[in-house]
């Protein structure tokens, strides 16, 4: 590896258990590999705290019916190939909790219960329109000053 260089990677050929060396220029060459492209990423924060604990929890047995109604409505829309739904730690909005972020607008829901994954997937996800209820301030993100924090 010369200086300079990022390092080479490694992928697996698929039902090959040899691997195959790839070059940085390989890799963001038009033939190299593809990832995924997705409209939107959802994140749903499957943090549990424990109980009494200084911040909440965004769930209380690491379950999530918001994240399977999520994955449900999305997949019944046809999205199943434009969105990604994944479960996440914590996102660090506890008191905004349960909590949700979609990217790349990086639209964050606070306080989002099963009942309202519906109007995220049709008017959001389909729609281009961010549930404004459901949005936390932007005053409140990545701040320790939000009135929200005891």
């Amino acid at each position: 590896m010369r200086p300079g260089q990022p390092p080479p990677l490694w992928k697996v050929v698929k039902g090959s258990p040899r691997l195959n060396r790839l070059s940085w220029r390989e890799l963001i060459s038009p033939g190299g590999i593809s990832l995924p492209v997705f409209k939107h990423h959802v994140f749903v924060c499957h943090n549990v705290r424990p109980e009494g604990g200084p911040r909440p929890s965004c769930t209380s047995d690491g379950k999530s019916e918001l994240h399977t109604q999520l994955q449900q409505l999305t997949k019944a829309a046809g999205l199943g190939g434009a969105v990604r739904i994944n479960k996440s730690g914590c996102l660090d909005q506890c008191e905004h909790g349960p909590t949700v972020v979609v990217y790349p607008e990086a639209v964050w829901y606070g306080n989002v219960k099963p009942e309202d994954a519906a109007e995220i997937v049709n008017e959001h996800l389909i729609g281009g329109r961010p549930v404004e209820r459901l949005r936390i301030a932007d005053g409140c993100l990545n701040t320790k000053t939000c009135p929200h924090r005891g």
